[in-house]
């Protein structure tokens, strides 16, 4: 597996996660928005040519906020995430001193991966998410 900087013309795969992955997922006019925003970044995972998963980040001054998540069902369990936040973490660490993201609390899966990589629960967004509707466990990891 690679991990590479996602590019414009890598929206419509991105849109297909999205599709795969989420109850809400984002369009792919919005997806190729915030790729087109210079304080964004999106990275692919890429598995014998095939894209399998993706995330996204802002970075603000030194704050880094993770957008989104993703990987294909069929791809799951196999250390794609974790590598994926790894690699976020790796690059940009050096330059902020935080980076939070939001998770429903009932993705037990994606909360142990956070909190391995240290992130600690900071707070709780009421109802943040819909389809169901869901608050949000706000997660942060702090590197000063």
């Amino acid at each position: 597996m690679i991990i590479k900087k996602a590019t414009p013309e890598d929206a419509p795969d991105i849109a297909e996660l999205e599709q795969l992955c989420f109850s809400s997922p984002w369009s792919l006019k919005s997806i190729s928005d915030t790729l087109g925003v210079a304080c964004n970044s999106m990275f692919l995972a890429v598995e014998n040519g095939e894209k399998v998963g993706y995330i996204g980040l802002t970075v603000a001054a030194d704050e880094g906020y993770i957008l989104n998540v993703a990987v294909n069902p069929g791809f799951r369990r196999r250390g794609i995430g974790r590598a994926l936040v790894a690699h976020v973490i790796d690059e940009f660490s050096p330059k902020l001193s935080f980076l939070t993201l939001e998770v429903r609390p009932s993705n037990t899966a994606a909360v142990e991966l956070y909190s391995s990589l240290g992130f600690e629960r900071v707070g709780e967004r009421k109802n943040y998410y819909r389809n169901p509707t869901e608050n949000a466990l706000l997660l942060t990891k702090y590197f000063t």
